[in-house]
C-alpha cells in the first residue's frame, strides 16, 4: 500500500520451524495413521504452498481417541491439583521456549502477520496455561462448592482464525479441572495443534490426557455425538453451533458455544480521535478481520463523521499488505480460498445494495488469498453488510446523533459478542456499557484479552464463558456441602 515511509523487507526466518512432510493423528500419546488411511493437505494461504500432508480423522478414530481419554481420566482426575499444575506449568514454559518456532508455524499455516502471532497469540497462549495452572489446586475456591468434580472427557472443536490460542482457551481449563481432552483442530490449520501434541509429550503429560484429531466437519460431528463425551466446547460459526445444540439436546452433555459476532464500535463526539482511529484499525483489521469479536460495525456520532473518516482513510493508506513473515506487514492473507470467496460475495452484495465502497490503493500478491482493507459508507441497518458476519477486513460505517440511538443501533443485531465505546466521559462509558447487549465491552480500546477475564456472548453469539474463573465452571460439576455430586 502507499506509504510516506519506505520499509526494507524484514523477513522472519522459516528455518526456525521444521515441518515434516506428513503427520498422523495423536491418540493415546502416539502419532498414528487414520483408520481408513485418509489424508489431506494443509496449504499456506499466502503462497498456496502445500506445507504438509495430514491424517484425516474419521468416526473410528474418534472412538479410539475417546476411549483413550476415558482410560486416562481415572488416573488424571485422581491426581492432586498441585500435581496437575506441574504439567500445566511445564507446558506453559515449553510454549515460551518454542514461541518463535510456533509463531512462524502459525503464520505459515494461518496467513496472519508474524507480528500478531509473535506479539499477541503466543504470549496469550502461554499466559492461559500459566493462569489455569494456578487454579488447579484451588478449585474449591471457584465458587462451585467445596469439592467440585471434573466432568470426564471433553470433546473440543476449534476454528482456524486463532488455532493455538483457541486450543489454549479450551485445553488449559479442562486439564486444570481434571478432565481429559479430545480436540479437533480446523482442517485448514492443523499444524500448531500437532506441534502442541509434541509439547505434551515433551512435558511428560500422561498418555491419553490430550488427543488431537485433525479432520473435517464429519470428524467434529462424530466427536460431538459420541456417547463417551461428557462436555462439548465449540468455537466457530453460528450455523454449526446451532447444529451442535440440536445434536446434544436431550443428553446430559455440558456445552459451551462461542459463535459469530457483529461487534459495534461506538465513537462519540468527545472521543480522542487519533486514539479511536488506531482502535478502529485494530478492531477490524487485526487478523484480516477474521475475528469473531471484530468491531465490524463502526457507529460514529454524526457531527464528527467527516473528520473521523478522513483520518481513518489516511491511516488505512499507510497499512502494509504482503508477506505475513515480514515483520513490517500489517495485513496478511485470508485463511482459505473458501473464506475469500465468502468475503468477496458479501462485499459485492454491499455494493449492489447501494453502500459506497472504499479501499486504499493496494497491490495484491499474485499468489495466495488476499483482500484489500475495505470500508463502506452510506450504510443503513437494512444492508446485508451491516447485519451478516463477513469475517474479513471489511468495515461498515453507520452514524448516530444521540446515545440512545447509538445503543439502539448497536443492539439491533442477532449477535451479542462484543462492543467498544470511545469517549472521554467515564459516566458515559458506564451508562452506555450497561445498556449494551454484548458479552464483552471495551472502553477506549478494542480486542484486548487477558486469561483472567471471561469471554463469551449473548443471543446467536452463543452461551457459556471461557477465560477467568468462569472458564472453569464449564469443566466442573458442583458439589453439595456434604460432597455429594
Amino acid at each position: 500500500m502507499a506509504s510516506v515511509f519506505e520499509y526494507a523487507p524484514a523477513p522472519e526466518s522459516r528455518a526456525v520451524v521444521d515441518i515434516a512432510p506428513s503427520y498422523g493423528l495423536f491418540i493415546d500419546g502416539e502419532f498414528a495413521e487414520a483408520a481408513d488411511g485418509k489424508v489431506f493437505k494443509t496449504v499456506s494461504p499466502s503462497s498456496e504452498e502445500v506445507l504438509s500432508e495430514v491424517a484425516r480423522a474419521g468416526s473410528e478414530d474418534v472412538d479410539r481417541a475417546v476411549k483413550a481419554a476415558r482410560r486416562a481420566f481415572e488416573k488424571w482426575s485422581a491426581l492432586p491439583g498441585r500435581e496437575r499444575a506441574k504439567y500445566l506449568f511445564r507446558i506453559a514454559r515449553i510454549i515460551q521456549e518454542r514461541s518463535r518456532e510456533l509463531a512462524v508455524l502459525e503464520t505459515l499455516d494461518n496467513g496472519k502477520p508474524i507480528r500478531e502471532t509473535r506479539d499477541a497469540d503466543l504470549p496469550l497462549v502461554a499466559a492461559h496455561f500459566f493462569y489455569y495452572a494456578g487454579w488447579a489446586d484451588k478449585l474449591e475456591h471457584a465458587g462451585l462448592g467445596p469439592n467440585p468434580r471434573p466432568l470426564g472427557v471433553a470433546g473440543q472443536v476449534i476454528p482456524w482464525n486463532f488455532p493455538l490460542l483457541m486450543l489454549a482457551w479450551k485445553i488449559a481449563p479442562a486439564l486444570a479441572a481434571g478432565n481429559t481432552v479430545v480436540l479437533k483442530p480446523a482442517e485448514t490449520t492443523p499444524l500448531s495443534a500437532l506441534f502442541f501434541a509434541d509439547i505434551c509429550r515433551q512435558a511428560g503429560l500422561p498418555r491419553g490426557v490430550v488427543n488431537i484429531l485433525p479432520g473435517y466437519g464429519d470428524a467434529g460431528a462424530a466427536l460431538v455425538e459420541h456417547p463417551g463425551i461428557d462436555k462439548v466446547a465449540f468455537t466457530g460459526s453460528t450455523a454449526v453451533g446451532k447444529a451442535i445444540a440440536r445434536q446434544v439436546a436431550g443428553t446430559d452433555k455440558k456445552v459451551t458455544l462461542e459463535l459469530g459476532g457483529k461487534g459495534a464500535n461506538i465513537v462519540f463526539d468527545d472521543a480522542p480521535l487519533d486514539q479511536a482511529v488506531e482502535g478502529i484499525i485494530g478492531g477490524i483489521f487485526f487478523n484480516q478481520g477474521q475475528v469473531c469479536c471484530a468491531g465490524s460495525r463502526l457507529l460514529v456520532q454524526e457531527s464528527i463523521q467527516d473528520e473521523l473518516l478522513d483520518s481513518l482513510k489516511r491511516r488505512l493508506s499507510t497499512l502494509r499488505l504482503g508477506d505475513p513473515l515480514d515483520k513490517n506487514t500489517d495485513i496478511g492473507a485470508i485463511n482459505s480460498e473458501e473464506q475469500l470467496a465468502r468475503i468477496t460475495s458479501l462485499v459485492e452484495q454491499g455494493e449492489a445494495e447501494g453502500a459506497e465502497r472504499w479501499s486504499p490503493a493496494c497491490a495484491l500478491p499474485s499468489s495466495g488469498y488476499w483482500f484489500a482493507p475495505t470500508l463502506f459508507t452510506n450504510v443503513t441497518q437494512a444492508h446485508t453488510i451491516a447485519r451478516d458476519e463477513i469475517f474479513g477486513p471489511v468495515l461498515s460505517v453507520l452514524t448516530f446523533r444521540t446515545p440512545d440511538e447509538a445503543v439502539a443501533k448497536a443492539n439491533n443485531s442477532q449477535y451479542g459478542l462484543s462492543a467498544g465505546i470511545w469517549t472521554e466521559k467515564g459516566s458515559r462509558i458506564l451508562a452506555v456499557a450497561n445498556r449494551l447487549r454484548a458479552g464483552v465491552v471495551w472502553a477506549n480500546t478494542f480486542n484486548k484479552f487477558d486469561p483472567t477475564s471471561p469471554f463469551g456472548g449473548y443471543k446467536e453469539s452463543g452461551y457459556g464463558r471461557e477465560g477467568g474463573r468462569h472458564g472453569l465452571e464449564a469443566y466442573l460439576a458442583p458439589t453439595s456441602p456434604e460432597g455429594a455430586r
